[in-house]
């Protein structure tokens, strides 16, 4: 029956009650009617469960649950935390599953069983939701933990020199508190599921009996939600993509562009994939067949051979292209390849850690097989590589304006070296092989971090450089489809204004429809001096903290390395010289501004 269809005799609801639910329903489209559903069934879940807890409190008494914390960057550590949760009350244990960002960290002593799962991004840094927990910990305010036991499980990528270095900070301080580390910490490179099971496996069997004997009720699980109730999970995953078609690969740099900038357009259709402005979209990509081809020539090996990889057997021409990564070097790579072809060299590589990270900083895999010839057979060579792994692409497109679409900003990865033009392994199968008509497979990550403001009247400022614009564009799209009353102002920046104005058609069509009320453009060759996006934030430093202070919400787009960062250092020079305070002051202005989620960055 149709919502249309409905009497208010059949309906719990008065009359002024129906009416007000039509009317919304009649002005949403079928993904927006979904995700009300789940929210509403959320919602009245959350209800009968806070009855059930009421219920329980009486028999479990003052007992600690499980508390489990997160801090997540790409949405990876999240899972592995909402497995453990999952898990853990399959065997009747009482938890407590939080996101750092909403933790209160006076509630540190409070708790008895402490599980962390905690990502590292950039050099050896917290995620954004962890950042104020890691430094709550190292403050003259952290309590002692004596009677706290703790297990942390770090997730990192072995590419990078500080790996698992956020997950080795919390163990590290949480012991220097007083807690007691129940579990030794594990850390997890890019291939990190069976793993984690294993971690995850072991850590309920050693809290299990401690929380079960404290439990004078028999294990009632009460399970404590923290925040909006999320649309309901898609079933295509990172462990399940689905095979979406390539609608549009259209390059939208101008022709003497120091840069390849690809607009992609891909079906969803057949899907139930829904996504929010700020969420990235994981891609997989095929390596390129003549690259491989070049590896198993230069080896010996018969492209036809079978190997096993994981479960799968497969010829090792399948695996080198489908299943394994040969672009993105690694330290663990170097280590077992050296091993398996017994090379002194490599090995001699592989014991000096500064050497070998300068040595893979400038080759792919392709490139050390290739200048390390050997005799290997084809199972070794697939045992030295770990799984290929999606990238992930912020998302340039909201779904209230492109419906069952997905729209991604794509900057080719191109380099030259050892006589040869190297490509990235996703941008380059994107930009060079996969045609329009092909099937890619795909999945959303949310990123509860990066979200538009709730209420529509709130300004917000964006700060998006070369393709840092993508989550703007899907910012700008969902404020227009919302009829958002806020004001939105805009900071890009590029080389040169006439060669890598990206969408500049879309952009000045929302300043003359009003949308954008603010655009500050920063082309930096178009003049002697170089200017880029944070020069043009401190030329309207006044009117940007005008703008914070009225509320504005602020985003940051790009590059970690040097942009966020001297954007950051832009933003602490305006409201010191325009709020009148000092470093200090204005770095807890930020960090209030953080708390608040009126500060929030996808950087890369």
């Amino acid at each position: 029956m149709l919502l249309s269809q409905l009497s208010a005799a059949a309906s719990p609801l008065t009359n002024e009650q129906l009416q007000k639910l039509q009317g919304l329903v009649g002005e949403l489209n079928p993904i927006q009617q979904a995700w009300v559903s789940g929210y509403l069934a959320a919602t009245a879940n959350s209800a009968a469960l806070s009855g059930v807890a009421g219920q329980a409190t009486a028999s479990v008494g003052d007992s600690a649950p499980l508390t489990i914390l997160y801090g997540s960057q790409t949405g990876n550590a999240k899972g592995v935390a909402t497995l453990i949760k999952t898990q853990a009350e399959a065997r009747g244990l009482t938890t407590k599953l939080v996101n750092m960002a909403d933790y209160k960290p006076a509630n540190l002593k409070k708790e008895k069983f402490l599980v962390i799962a905690v990502s590292t991004y950039g050099d050896g840094e917290p995620p954004e939701d962890a950042e104020a927990l890691h430094e709550f910990l190292v403050s003259k305010k952290a309590p002692k933990l004596a009677g706290v036991k703790q297990a942390v499980i770090g997730l990192g990528d072995t590419s990078y020199e500080f790996f698992c270095q956020t997950a080795k900070d919390f163990e590290a301080r949480l012991g220097a508190l007083g807690a007691e580390i129940a579990v030794p910490r594990i850390d997890l490179d890019v291939d990190y599921e069976a793993q984690a099971q294993e971690w995850i496996t072991q850590a309920l069997d050693v809290f299990e009996p401690e929380l079960k004997a404290q439990q004078t009720g028999g294990g009632n699980v009460i399970s404590m939600p923290f925040g909006m109730p999320e649309p309901v999970a898609s079933q295509y995953t990172k462990q399940n993509p689905f095979a979406a078609e390539l609608n549009v690969v259209q390059k939208i740099t101008g022709r003497n562009s120091s840069k390849d900038v690809r607009h992609i357009e891909i079906s969803l259709e057949g899907s139930d994939i829904t996504y929010q402005p700020g969420d990235s979209l994981g891609v997989y990509f095929l390596n390129d067949p003549q690259e491989v081809a070049a590896i198993l020539e230069v080896l010996n090996l018969d492209k036809a051979q079978t190997v096993k990889v994981g479960d799968l057997t497969v010829s090792v021409e399948t695996a080198l292209i489908e299943h394994l990564e040969l672009t993105q070097s690694y330290p663990g790579f170097v280590e077992k390849y050296a091993i398996a072809t017994g090379n002194e060299e490599l090995s001699a590589l592989a014991n000096d850690k500064a050497a070998l990270r300068a040595y893979i900083e400038e080759r792919q895999i392709f490139d050390v097989i290739k200048q390390n010839p050997a005799n290997i057979e084809a199972q070794a060579l697939v045992d030295c590589c770990r799984k290929l792994q999606a990238r992930l692409y912020s998302i340039a497109s909201s779904q209230a304006e492109v419906e069952e679409e997905v729209h991604l900003t794509v900057g080719l990865v191109e380099f030259d070296a050892f006589g040869e033009k190297h490509f990235g392994g996703c941008s380059g199968y994107l930009a060079n092989r996969a045609e329009e008509g092909a099937k890619v497979k795909v999945f959303s990550e949310h990123n509860d971090n990066f979200r538009l403001p709730s209420d529509n009247t709130t300004p917000v400022i964006m700060v998006g450089p070369g393709t840092g614009i993508a989550p703007f564009r899907a910012f700008l799209q969902e404020r227009e489809a919302r009829d958002a009353e806020g004001e939105n102002w805009l900071f890009f920046g590029n080389p040169h204004f006439t060669e890598d104005f990206l969408y500049q058609v879309e952009i000045q069509k929302y300043v003359k429809s009003g949308l954008l009320t603010h655009v500050d453009l920063a082309f930096s060759r178009d003049q002697a001096e170089k200017i880029y996006v944070q020069d043009r934030l401190r030329e309207k430093g006044e009117a940007v903290f005008a703008w914070l202070e009225k509320g504005a919400h602020f985003y940051v787009c790009g590059d970690a390395t040097r942009m966020a960062k001297d954007v950051h250092q832009a933003l602490i020079d305006i409201i010191k010289t325009h709020g009148g305070k000092d470093d200090e002051q204005a770095e807890q202005y930020l960090k209030a501004l953080r708390s608040a989620n009126r500060y929030q960055k996808d950087v890369y």
